[in-house]
């Protein structure tokens, strides 16, 4: 399922018009960079080894630089593949600013938060509310998924 799973979101995504470009921890600043139109803001992505330090994003940004901002970089926490929905946390951090306010956001989903239907996000949802949401086990594969307004 996980195959298929992984294969339908990048469809819903191509079939919404949102880029996506899928890497892996080593080809991750590379391939971020090239995505990004500065200025750009993000928040930590919370994925262990995977910081923002070495790439055009300014974290724990102002309300000026968040405004100012063309690209957000944020985490997803849970990935919709039959919609193509991304579940994206408002946190302190100030995840949920940073997708909204840029014209561009790019959303960085691990291939582990990738489920297959709501039933299955509503769940997952619920299990890190439950849980307290208070660490991100380290992964191999993400995506960054741009979208323009």
């Amino acid at each position: 399922m996980a195959t298929e799973t992984v294969a339908t979101f990048e469809s819903s995504l191509d079939e919404l018009g949102v880029g996506l470009t899928r890497t892996d921890r080593e080809g991750f600043d590379d391939a971020l960079a090239a995505i990004v139109d500065e200025p750009a803001v993000g928040v930590p992505l919370r994925i262990d080894g995977v910081p923002l330090d070495d790439v055009p994003v300014t974290v724990d940004p102002t309300p000026a630089q968040l405004e100012s901002a063309r690209t957000g970089v944020t985490p997803v926490g849970t990935a919709v593949a039959t919609y193509g929905t991304l579940a994206i946390e408002s946190t302190a951090a100030g995840d949920e600013a940073v997708s909204l306010f840029p014209e561009r956001h790019v959303a960085v989903v691990r291939e582990e938060d990738v489920v297959w239907g709501l039933d299955e996000a509503f769940a997952r949802l619920d299990e890190g509310f439950d849980a307290g949401r208070d660490s991100v086990p380290p992964q191999s594969t993400w995506w960054c998924s741009t979208r323009e307004r």
